[in-house]
């Protein structure tokens, strides 16, 4: 039986695969050059691939006949699959795993790719997570997908937070660092919570935030709150705990999510669509962060994941490609703080989404550092 590899991680430039005609995974040079001339076709058309198609792509002077007796051979073994009666073939994600880990070839990003990638990433006169989201709007657009980005947790003494009523039940949380940079996010309240607890929140957490980091500030003040040396009431203390536990707990930053219609709209039936809409909510949990980070930090490269490997979701005919970020230069006591990438069908172009999330990661490393 076939057991995948570890997902890939491949340094920018380096191509996955060797030769061209090369085999892999005691597939001989024949069938794992129909396998992936197969699969790339798919990824460009995403229609079942005949093998009048590929005997018309592929330099070997094989007759169709020739070729269909390959596929016939790689169906059984669990690569390809038939959708309908056609003689048209698609990868199954065992295939589709196989070409990434052996069989896939990319090259090096272009100057003006990397200018172009660089620029888009540029933090001049942005807060860093402004930088991070158009680096994950980047991202969906290069890719036809969504873009991910779980953002550096803040670990820096604060300047300044504040709490905003949304509307019925939530609340923006509004936190200033001290070197300027700004985050937000939103917490659930108490339903009828009036205005003035709020501001009362916020005056209280600002007197004793100064100076201090959020870890900090949350132990004096969950140690005040529970010995009743404050003069909070019930609500407003509720609201100052939820808002240190949203920005304090797990460790793990905060997801950014960009391009989520790109990814719906490669998908045409409602159960999908239906599927992939939980998967978003999903997303927004703090446990997913951690599980989104933790999978990036399984090699030193992008990692890539089809179907339910990373056990984000649980739906077929979906693909993950991460790569983790550091807070400065390699080898100078730098550690993974992040990690970007994108959510999109199984037949995203690998080929050119792996060196773009792999160069993008090394882009925001340095901003970081």
């Amino acid at each position: 039986m076939f057991t995948p590899k570890a997902p890939v991680g491949s340094p920018l430039g380096v191509s996955l695969s060797g030769s061209a005609g090369a085999s892999f995974a005691g597939l001989d040079s024949r069938s794992s050059t129909i396998l992936r001339e197969l699969v790339e076709v798919y990824v460009l058309t995403g229609e079942p691939v005949g093998s009048r198609t590929l005997s018309r792509r592929l330099p070997l002077g094989l007759s169709p006949a020739s070729i269909r007796n390959v596929m016939a051979d790689l169906e059984e073994a669990g690569f390809l699959y038939a959708p309908h009666t056609s003689a048209g073939r698609l990868p199954t994600e065992r295939g589709l795993r196989l070409f990434v880990d052996g069989l896939l070839e990319f090259g090096d990003l272009g100057e003006q790719e990397r200018s172009d990638i660089a620029a888009r990433c540029a933090a001049s006169g942005r807060s860093l997570q402004e930088t991070l989201a158009e680096a994950g709007q980047m991202l969906s657009g290069l890719a036809g997908a969504a873009g991910l980005v779980v953002a550096p947790k803040s670990e820096g003494t604060i300047r300044h937070i504040e709490f905003v009523a949304l509307g019925p039940g939530r609340a923006l949380v509004v936190l200033v660092g001290a070197d300027g940079q700004v985050e937000n996010r939103v917490i659930e309240v108490p339903p009828g919570l009036p205005p003035s607890a709020l501001a009362q929140a916020s005056n209280y957490l600002n007197a004793q935030l100064a100076g201090r980091s959020l870890d900090d500030a949350r132990l004096r003040v969950s140690e005040d709150i529970a010995a009743n040396r404050t003069a909070l009431d019930a609500l407003t203390s509720q609201v100052v705990e939820s808002g240190l536990a949203t920005w304090s707990g797990g460790g793990g930053g905060s997801l950014i999510v960009r391009g989520q219609a790109r990814l719906l709209e490669n998908l045409d039936q409602l159960a999908r669509v239906q599927e992939i809409q939980a998967l978003f909510e999903r997303l927004e949990a703090q446990e997913t962060v951690l599980r989104l980070l933790e999978l990036a930090q399984r090699g030193q490269g992008v990692q890539i994941f089809i179907g339910a490997e990373s056990g984000l979701f649980d739906t077929a005919g979906l693909a993950m490609v991460v790569a983790p970020f550091r807070n400065g230069p390699a080898g100078q006591g730098e550690r993974i703080v992040g990690a970007i990438g994108v959510i999109g069908p199984t037949r995203i172009n690998y080929g050119k989404v792996i060196p773009v999330v792999d160069y993008t990661a090394r882009v925001i490393g340095r901003l970081l550092g």
